[in-house]
């Protein structure tokens, strides 16, 4: 994959309280000019400066492809934060300008003319707007099933039923013994179906796991989650080829944070998530457990290139053309 992002400046124009937890955020260009063109599963990358912090986040745009006026996204606050979520949620103001990047689809419609299942849980319901504006487009056979766990948080919900998508959405309230059953659900899915999934991690993984119990191809199943994988693993040192320097990296930190603390060589990344692609490094010795999302199942496979913002070496050493 090449990444071509390209960072331009926008302006917060309204800013709305959907939940407790999230807030939707209304993006234009400072000239008032259209913004660039999307699909609907793009994402943005947005940078902050908090004081001498600065924070990257991946966010999917859930805004109309058809209106380029301004883009929205939705941010949920994170109990975890590292900073980012945070900082959308206590310091952007209406009228406060941000650096963008321009959008990126990994989580792309598929052109096949067979049914599409959208399955969203919590903050993962974003991507699935402008998806449902290209399937209404379509005429294509959709639906969505979006699982919250109580009815204030199920960001959005109102706006969906009252849409002209309303028939086609099925909404599950685990607070009011309405859960998503996913096993019942994927199970009377026709063998042709798409799967498209994003939320937590445990939704992605059952809806997973069920459709691949059902005998559904890999390439009938999609998925997205912008949370960067956990950096727990044992340690290992990196070589760094063009200068010989060996690095050690930690149990609990990632290649790209020893490489930044050792301050030698300067390394280029956007999303720290494992999404955007800018951080890619060809590999040259050793082998690579693959936690991005931005390399297909062929490529990680191949174990060219490896994102050393989230991915581990699977042994004690590893050597990269940096």
């Amino acid at each position: 994959m090449a990444n071509n992002y390209q960072m331009m400046t926008v302006r917060v124009t309204a800013i709305e309280q959907a939940t407790p937890q999230i807030k939707r955020f209304t993006l234009a260009a400072v000239d008032g000019s259209e913004l660039p063109a999307f699909t609907g599963g793009s994402h943005v990358i947005v940078q902050m400066q908090d004081g001498d912090k600065r924070h990257s986040n991946a966010y999917s745009l859930m805004s109309s492809p058809r209106n380029l006026a301004h883009y929205q996204i939705g941010v949920r606050r994170e109990e975890q934060s590292k900073g980012g979520s945070a900082f959308m949620h206590d310091k952007v103001q209406v009228g406060d300008e941000l650096t963008i990047s321009t959008p990126n689809n990994l989580f792309a419609l598929t052109d096949v003319p067979a049914k599409q299942v959208l399955i969203a849980g919590g903050i993962g319901i974003t991507p699935f707007f402008p998806q449902m504006v290209e399937l209404a487009e379509q005429g294509a056979d959709y639906e969505l099933h979006y699982s919250f766990r109580s009815p204030e948080h199920g960001a959005f919900a109102d706006e969906l039923a009252s849409s002209a998508h309303g028939a086609n959405c099925h909404f599950y309230v685990n607070s009011e013994g309405r859960p998503l059953e996913v096993d019942a659900l994927v199970d009377r899915l026709p063998r042709d179906a798409h799967v498209y999934v994003c939320g937590p991690r445990p939704l992605i993984d059952a809806v997973i796991d069920a459709c691949r119990s059902k005998g559904l191809a890999e390439e009938q199943i999609h998925w997205e989650q912008f949370a960067a994988a956990p950096q727990s693993g044992a340690g290992f040192t990196v070589v760094l080829a063009k200068s010989g320097r060996e690095i050690a990296v930690g149990e609990d930190e990632s290649i790209l944070k020893a490489i930044e603390k050792e301050g030698s060589v300067p390394v280029e990344c956007l999303c720290r998530e494992g999404v955007c692609g800018t951080c890619e490094t060809k590999i040259l010795e050793g082998e690579v457990e693959h936690r991005d999302q931005y390399l297909s199942d062929g490529e990680k496979a191949a174990q060219k290139t490896m994102m050393i913002c989230v991915s581990r070496a699977r042994g004690a050493r590893l050597v990269l053309d940096l």
